[in-house]
């Protein structure tokens, strides 16, 4: 439609009457048709417009365009001959209306299933928010680890089973069972979370300060350094499967004794899953949304059956979002080998820091001295170039023995 374009007319144009505007066919959509019209006679100037339809365009062809052939067949009219009559018109605006409600009706529908992301997208975004500004962050923290508590106790008390019971708190919560099997069996639910909530809670705050008390003499050696200018430090946390690096600013966690980096890791950790279990969410509703659309020929509404589908994913990847979080922020913790040089290496600048080795280099290598002991070596100290292993000649089992006795390799040394 040529929007965005201001044309200017010159006198000669203007004196051979304006500006002209040719359609070669008409549009599904009278929007753009009138765009069209409309470059034409802009700010008061001369102009013209004209469109030229076919019976083979696709909009004659699929509304209607059998019944004007027919008409057009009994007035008598030749091939290329013009048709201006305004049943023509009226017939080509109708087929155009037919369109659009079409279309209305798609963006309409879809509109109404982005609606079902749009609150599960406020929901994520404003827990990211929370974490992110550290706004409600010690409230959210505990809030999912009440919601966890109650999940685990909740599957326990109805499959009864507490062996399950004792391995799913030692797995996500990094306790064991407060109670024995007779009172698990006797428990209601609401007590026994509302009791390992506590102890749980109670024991992540304990381990948070454990963490700051060993941090904080590197730091503190660290910005009591005149050498160094560091603006952030970067500390390592692990479960023993994962490592999240943690950047910190030195000077406030300095300041603050190192609480600040407890802080600085929780909002790493409740970023870094939920923005991992997000992705997937999402994958997990476009195959959803694809796979609803067969209900119509069960004769029921896609939509509803989309509705209820989204809510129990939404609601199992929170669950499962919950569950990691609370399982690295009651797991995770310095490096137990080498903690302190780690922490010194991670206030290094961010550009200039390295990759991030495997656990090889924090095993020390052993090496063979010249008189046959073993040697403790150095960590970074490069391996011996592999030799090639030398295989003698396999013997048969049926050729002689290579011991001399006359008999079969069978039945002598290869028995």
């Amino acid at each position: 439609a040529g929007r965005g374009t201001d044309i200017k007319l010159s006198k000669e144009v203007k004196a051979a009457g304006g500006l002209a505007i040719i359609g070669t066919e008409r549009h599904e959509s009278r929007r753009v048709d009138r765009q069209l019209r409309g470059r034409a006679g802009r700010q008061g100037d001369p102009g013209s417009s004209q469109f030229y339809v076919s019976l083979e365009d696709n909009l004659m062809r699929l509304f209607g365009s059998d019944r004007i052939a027919k008409l057009m067949d009994r007035m008598g009219l030749e091939e290329g001959e013009v048709i201006q009559h305004s049943m023509i018109t009226k017939s080509i605006e109708r087929a155009q209306k037919k369109v659009e409600e079409n279309n209305f009706g798609i963006r309409k529908r879809l509109l109404e299933y982005d609606d079902v992301m749009n609150s599960q997208r406020e929901v994520i975004y404003k827990r990211r928010r929370n974490a992110l500004f550290g706004e409600r962050l010690n409230v959210d923290i505990s809030n999912m680890m009440y919601d966890s508590t109650g999940t685990i106790v909740q599957y326990g008390l109805e499959g009864k089973d507490f062996e399950d019971f004792k391995f799913e708190l030692i797995r996500n919560l990094s306790m064991d069972s407060p109670v024995s099997e007779q009172e698990f069996m006797n428990s209601k639910e609401n007590e026994l979370t509302e009791t390992i909530y506590e102890l749980a809670y109670k024991g992540y705050v304990n381990k948070s300060e454990m963490v700051a008390r060993t941090a904080y003499p590197v730091i503190k050696d660290v910005y009591e350094n005149e050498s160094n200018s560091f603006e952030n430090i970067v500390v390592p946390f692990t479960d023993g499967k994962k490592t999240i690096q943690v950047v910190t600013p030195l000077e406030q966690a300095y300041k603050t004794e190192a609480k600040s980096l407890i802080s600085s890791f929780e909002k790493n950790v409740i970023l870094a899953m939920i923005d991992n279990s997000w992705k997937e969410h999402l994958r997990e509703m476009d195959d959803l949304k694809q796979s609803v659309q067969g209900a119509v020929y069960e004769q029921k509404d896609p939509l509803l059956i989309y509705k209820f589908e989204a809510f129990e994913l939404f609601k199992q990847m929170i669950d499962r979002t919950n569950k990691e979080i609370i399982t690295f922020l009651m797991k995770g913790n310095l490096p137990q080998q080498q903690a302190q040089p780690q922490v010194q290496q991670a206030a290094a600048p961010v550009q200039q820091q390295p990759k991030l080795q495997t656990s090889r280099t924090e095993v020390p290598s052993f090496s063979k001295g010249s008189d046959g002991s073993q040697q403790q070596g150095n960590p970074e100290a490069p391996r011996p170039k592999p030799q090639p292993v030398r295989v003698e000649t396999k013997v048969g089992r049926n050729e002689p023995c290579p011991c001399g006795s006359g008999k079969k390799y069978k039945q002598c040394h290869g028995k």
